[in-house]
């Protein structure tokens, strides 16, 4: 079995972090009792989203490569509904993960995989 190529590992860990410390970040709110009217249930959702897409692309499950780009299309729309500049910058992180998750050495790892 062929190792996972360098640039899924940095993009797969860096979804996880991503997930694990916004979840982090909010625990203190997941306290207050206001979930539903602070939204802290779809913003945990949204956290768990990054984690799974970010573990299941390391394992090389091709739908996870389709799910954190489509994760981060949300965050680019997000960014725009904020500010222009806001969203230019996430769309510029989204190209730059795009980029690593569609060079032929992404998709071979993810081929090779089927789950």
């Amino acid at each position: 079995m062929k190792k996972c190529p360098v640039t899924i590992l940095i993009v797969g860990c860096l979804y996880i972090a991503t997930g694990i410390l916004g979840i982090a970040f909010h625990l203190e709110d997941f306290h207050s009792g206001r979930l539903m009217q602070d939204g802290l249930i779809w913003i945990a959702a949204v956290r768990l989203i990054a984690v799974l897409a970010g573990a299941f692309m390391l394992r090389g499950a091709g739908w996870a490569r389709w799910l954190a780009l489509a994760w981060m299309a949300f965050h680019v729309a997000l960014g725009f509904m904020n500010s222009v500049r806001q969203g230019v910058v996430h769309l510029v992180i989204f190209a730059i993960i795009a980029y690593l998750l569609l060079r032929p050495e992404a998709r071979a790892h993810f081929q090779r995989r089927t789950t």
